[in-house]
């Protein structure tokens, strides 16, 4: 698969806490309309590194270059409105607003304007919002209150949000957490098709290794801060070192479990 011009450049990523190395000497890179997953087992250093590259937390050494520009110090909206769309974890949304208005905020905020729910402000990128609903698979909900959506719905919201932006690289920590074996799929499978039409980079981070061995182009494999494997699913699965840090576990995966174990 040919890819475009690099989105991300990681160099001599560290980062302690005392003590401890959570993040040693970690460097990579990812291109444009690539999907790269982070794996590594609970305490690798996962979430570190992702939250140094958001800019909510500052390495000790090293370098990140994001769309050319190098961002180590620069905040988290300076890094948003370089291009860099975001997903967490736990789902962040405002339950009280609607489905579409959860979006404009973001459109909003991206255009440098002020949101007023007693104004017409609401009627600021109406058009927009739907379509970025619409391509999320969301758009039949725009008017519902967030506070009603299934958890699968929502994780689908945030990723209108984080599209809002136009980003060019998109920071997914755990997207799936929480949800149902094939809304794992179907989310990754929506992120991957949108990312590639528009040549979006995606860097995610994942437990599930279906989701990770179906949608990933290369995987990188930390352990206790270290980048220990890197390369195509098939070079990490056959990984002697990664076998032996998962014992085995969710790293046994074949073309059988793509569709039918999860239909």
């Amino acid at each position: 698969m040919s890819m475009g011009p690099t989105l991300l450049s990681v160099e001599g990523l560290t980062k302690s806490y005392g003590g401890v190395h959570a993040v040693r000497g970690v460097s990579f890179e990812l291109r444009a309309g690539e999907i790269l997953a982070l794996i590594g087992p609970n305490g690798a250093g996962k979430s570190t590194c992702f939250d140094m590259l958001n800019g909510q937390n500052m390495p000790d050494s090293g370098r990140i270059t994001i769309l050319g520009e190098e961002t180590v110090g620069q905040k988290p909206r300076a890094i948003w409105r370089l291009g860099v769309g975001r997903t967490f974890q736990i789902t962040a949304t405002f339950p009280t607003m609607t489905v579409r208005e959860n979006v404009q905020v973001a459109l909003v905020s991206y255009r440098h304007q002020l949101f007023n729910l007693w104004s017409s402000t609401p009627n600021f990128a109406r058009e927009e919002a739907g379509r970025l609903l619409d391509l999320v698979g969301m758009g039949a909900y725009a008017e519902r209150p967030c506070g009603e959506l299934a958890y699968g719905d929502l994780k689908r919201l945030e990723l209108a949000v984080a599209l809002a932006n136009q980003p060019k690289l998109l920071l997914m920590d755990e997207p799936t957490a929480g949800m149902a074996p094939r809304e794992r799929i179907d989310l990754m499978r929506l992120t991957a098709t949108i990312a590639r039409e528009q040549s979006i980079g995606v860097l995610f981070t994942e437990h599930d290794m279906d989701v990770v061995f179906e949608h990933a182009d290369r995987i990188l494999v930390l352990n206790r801060g270290s980048l220990i494997a890197e390369g195509s699913p098939e070079e990490v699965r056959g990984n002697a070192q990664v076998r032996a840090i998962y014992l085995g576990e969710g790293l046994v995966y074949d073309a059988r479990h793509r569709d039918g174990a999860h239909a």
